[in-house]
């Protein structure tokens, strides 16, 4: 099993671990980024994180791996490799609606582990987490490769949540930000999703 420090070192050398002024989708700002789409271009770094949460599911007896798209994609492949399972990811449709397409199907009673490279709201993974029931299948649990809440995500009906990298990342709204205060540079926004409005 990894410790703390070793996922930290992983991560950082990675260039997942990222401090500066940043502009969140939500509108918010922060003085740390966690850009994960950088852990999977590291083959060896990305088996590491997805072994040391592959086994923390190992005797649920999962069928299916689910990422949401794009973020999971690639995890959810590299977490079922390591399960000996299939692997499917959700994406949205015409209406923003998250679907599984391209002939993933969830049969009734298959057992779901639902995966998520940064959970900070945890939209994306109820959003699978819904899909998956809507179908008859059982979510055994989520698991993710950086918790943003720092432990405090709870998805309900005892759904058993497993990050490799529990860490609470301060957030404040623009006229609260002690960078601007400070007179920091104007924030950056690293990511590919667009502002919440």
């Amino acid at each position: 099993m990894l410790t703390y420090d070793q996922v930290t070192k992983i991560l950082t050398d990675a260039g997942v671990l990222l401090e500066g002024h940043f502009l969140l989708t939500s509108g918010k700002h922060s003085n740390r980024y966690l850009q994960c789409a950088k852990l999977f271009r590291n083959a060896r770094a990305a088996e590491l994180i997805c072994k040391e949460l592959a086994e923390r599911f190992q005797s649920e007896g999962i069928e299916v791996v689910i990422g949401p798209a794009m973020g999971a994609i690639q995890m959810a492949y590299e977490v079922s490799r390591h399960l000996g399972c299939e692997n499917f990811f959700a994406e949205r449709d015409d209406e923003g609606k998250m679907t599984l397409r391209r002939g993933f199907e969830v049969h009734p009673g298959m057992r779901v582990l639902v995966v998520e490279d940064v959970v900070t709201t945890g939209g994306s993974v109820k959003e699978v987490i819904e899909l998956v029931r809507a179908a008859g299948g059982v979510v055994v649990g989520v698991g993710s490769v950086v918790d943003r809440t720092g432990g405090a995500m709870d998805f309900g009906d005892g759904i058993r949540f497993e990050s490799t990298y529990p860490i609470k990342v301060d957030a404040w709204e623009p006229a609260d930000c002690p960078l601007c205060k400070e007179g920091k540079l104007p924030p950056v926004k690293p990511g590919s999703r667009k502002l919440k409005v």
